[in-house]
């Protein structure tokens, strides 16, 4: 048996789970209950950022694979063809060079979306949280406009530009915050309070926050403690984001 192409295969189905934002139980687990299903007795250990996978052959030679995870969002879709293909895999293990075939077939499928589809979702996201948050039509409508601006900083300044996650957020809530002052000022929204905080819904990291307390009752405290700093770091860019605005409007 190929044990190196086994481990990379194992490996890169680990990879593809992580960067599909799947949780850190859902990734050893998966990785562990596919090489076990070949025969082998692996050691599989996971962080937000990295993987490490380890087997020893039956002639006791250890073998080693280690991933770094770059940044991510979360694709359910893709998770969802990971759980299946390893799922299949585990019941009927296939020969490697097939399996193989399968995983790889994972990244090259990933559906993407144009980027008008990602705008649309942060207009009607912000608009929507302005409607729930009290706002009036003309403030959801304010709402969506300062979510385009958010959009367009994020896809099309922000990250081309090199900027850390931390200073994206950041200068995404100045610009959603001094936008939704001028709107008001100019008589096209009305409540700033409404405008502003469901402009900023569409930053806020709630479900790295979810993930990270889940993690954390599950006993991955490590990756749980990372996520969770995560979230409060850009929590705390949303907030020096608005305040840095307020001081600039006012």
């Amino acid at each position: 048996m190929d044990y190196d192409n086994l481990l990379n295969m194992g490996t890169e189905l680990g990879y593809q789970l992580m960067y599909s934002g799947a949780e850190i139980y859902r990734v050893e687990e998966s990785v562990h209950r596919l090489l076990t299903a070949y025969g082998l007795q692996p050691q599989v250990f996971a962080i937000p950022n990295c993987l490490i996978v380890s087997l020893t052959t039956p002639e006791g030679h250890p073998i080693t694979r280690m991933r770094r995870i770059p940044p991510h969002g979360t694709d359910i879709e893709l998770l969802e063809r990971c759980n299946g293909l390893c799922r299949r895999l585990c019941a009927d293990p296939l020969p490697i060079e097939q399996a193989k075939a399968l995983i790889d077939r994972l990244e090259q499928e990933k559906r993407a979306y144009p980027n008008w589809v990602y705008l649309a979702g942060y207009v009607v996201g912000a608009g929507f949280f302005a409607a729930f948050f009290g706002g009036g039509p003309l403030d959801a409508v304010s709402a969506g406009i300062c979510g385009l601006a958010v959009g367009i900083w994020l896809m099309y300044i922000g990250a081309p530009l090199g900027f850390n996650g931390f200073f994206r957020t950041l200068i995404g809530a100045a610009i959603a915050s001094l936008l939704a002052m001028g709107l008001v000022n100019v008589g096209v929204g009305q409540q700033l309070e409404s405008i502003t905080i469901g402009t900023l819904m569409v930053l806020v990291p709630g479900m790295a926050l979810t993930n990270a307390m889940r993690e954390i009752m599950a006993g991955d405290i490590i990756s749980g403690m990372s996520r969770t700093a995560d979230a409060i770091l850009t929590a705390t860019a949303i907030s020096l984001g608005v305040v840095i605005s307020l001081a600039i409007g006012m």
